[in-house]
């Protein structure tokens, strides 16, 4: 399909994949990755029942479906520390765009299901750490792009992203790809960059890179966003995928349960910034949420 923001089709998008593999189903995810649960049927089982919860939301809803790859964790620095090379990252990223294929025919009364090819930042995803050169991080995400690209994916998307300089190299990379690439920021209590930009400033030097789908912001709770809403933000923004915790990031980091936060207040929280949002057309979670949490924001339960 062709995948397009600008029209009035809304998405339902999934929730914290990780965080309700290991603390709702009990699976140890080395380095946080959940790619390699494609390499045997009992991961892609846990995987079809997973992405089957936002499915049976987005069908309660009436909206589109956009399917997110398990692959966060499947670049070259984290995919070594699994004893992934170059080709077997290749190989389990356009898996995991086949896989969704796969998956989307079990949903064929959904009207529009796009398939997104998720990529994570080189580093930690809760800290910025050295700011990267831009044409180093296009080097350095190219060939997960190019493998979503090769297995049929509808776009990229770059999510958690930490600083403007690593996001535009994805952009750049993307163009080059000849695939539509989102970019979805994270930000701190104060609504700025984990590297202290503002959220505007990210969007607006990212959007100089290239042609961008849409930009959201995933990883903080709604009031945490609502600081960095700003006149650029509020314009472009097209995609929310909350925390419903309100902790800092480096309280989530050390924290050793799960802060699912409180529900009701993620659905209030949400809707109030929703109204200052007139792109606002995908909707899911991040990190503590997890079907629940999405049907309320849908009002699909």
């Amino acid at each position: 399909m062709t995948f397009d923001i600008s029209g009035e089709a809304r998405y339902v998008t999934d929730g914290g994949l990780e965080t309700d593999l290991i603390y709702h189903h009990g699976l140890d995810l080395p380095g946080f990755a959940s790619f390699p649960l494609l390499e045997h049927a009992t991961g892609r089982d846990h995987l079809t029942s997973y992405y089957d919860g936002y499915a049976a939301i987005a069908d309660r809803a009436g909206a589109g479906l956009l399917l997110e790859s398990p692959t966060w964790r499947a670049n070259p620095d984290w995919g070594a520390t699994l004893g992934y090379d170059p080709a077997a990252l290749d190989r389990i990223n356009r898996t995991a765009i086949e896989f969704l294929r796969q998956f989307r025919q079990r949903w064929t009364g959904i009207d529009h299901v796009a398939l997104s090819g998720v990529i994570g930042p080189r580093g930690d995803g809760y800290v910025a750490g050295e700011r990267p050169e831009t044409a180093e991080a296009a080097r350095y995400h190219r060939p997960q792009i190019e493998a979503f690209a090769a297995a049929g994916a509808d776009l990229a998307h770059a999510m958690t992203m930490t600083t403007a300089a690593e996001a535009a190299g994805i952009v750049r990379a993307a163009r080059d790809a000849g695939l539509p690439v989102a970019i979805s920021f994270t930000v701190e209590t104060d609504g700025r960059l984990p590297d202290g930009t503002a959220l505007g400033a990210a969007i607006d030097e990212t959007a100089d890179a290239g042609p961008v789908a849409y930009f959201g912001v995933n990883c903080a709770h709604p009031d945490h966003i609502a600081h960095g809403l700003d006149a650029s933000a509020t314009r472009m923004i097209a995609a929310l995928r909350p925390n419903a915790s309100r902790l800092t990031h480096a309280e989530l980091d050390a924290a050793e349960e799960l802060d699912e936060g409180d529900i009701p207040d993620l659905r209030v929280t949400l809707d109030s910034i929703r109204r200052d949002l007139p792109a606002l057309r995908i909707v899911g979670g991040c990190c503590g949420t997890d079907a629940r949490h999405v049907a309320a924001l849908w009002d699909a339960r």
